[in-house]
């Protein structure tokens, strides 16, 4: 049985759960997310938690357990606190911008890159090479967080690119004189 999945996921005061079948419906603070669960997987909400258990004893319904259990846990904590990813953008004249909604990424291409955020995300930019993604669905804010990285992704000889903020970047060493 899975470990993750036998802890309850506590729910704060000011969030209300509404569980119809597999369907689960989180409204917070910051907002509302519903998501449709995997089967084979049973929700008991007792006062102020939710409880997760296998429906059977076979392995698809294991496997799903603690899944469940951490997408509801990733559901109360994006509708009372939310989720931010940082990126920093590293390189002689690349930089960002928001204008309006959008992002404008300079990253050393003819162009800048523009890019529009989905509902429910907001772009910030901090001195043109600081960007924070944010947002309630951890989901939606790691994907946007991937697609400006991929825009011009981190190399290893001078770790030029855009690359998340806590992210190490293994350096190597570059070509070698005549000796």
């Amino acid at each position: 049985m899975s470990r993750i999945g036998k802890s309850p996921v506590q729910i704060p005061e000011k969030v209300s759960v509404d569980i119809k079948g597999l369907s689960i419906t989180v409204k917070g603070p910051k907002g509302e997310l519903k998501r449709l669960m995997p089967e084979g997987v049973n929700f008991d909400q007792k006062e102020n938690q939710i409880v997760v258990t296998p429906a059977t004893t076979k392995r698809y319904s294991r496997e799903r357990h603690g899944l469940c259990r951490t997408l509801i846990s990733n559901m109360v904590q994006g509708v009372t606190e939310g989720y931010s990813k940082k990126l920093e953008i590293v390189g002689v004249g690349s930089r960002a911008q928001v204008k309006g909604k959008n992002l404008v990424v300079s990253a050393g291409y003819s162009h800048p890159v523009e890019m529009t955020p989905p509902d429910g995300i907001t772009y910030k930019v901090e001195s043109n090479t600081n960007v924070t993604v944010s947002g309630i669905d951890k989901e939606i804010v790691g994907n946007e967080a991937a697609k400006i990285r991929s825009i011009r992704p981190p190399e290893p000889y001078k770790g030029k690119g855009i690359k998340y903020q806590d992210e190490r970047i293994i350096r190597k060493a570059g070509k070698s004189g005549k000796k």
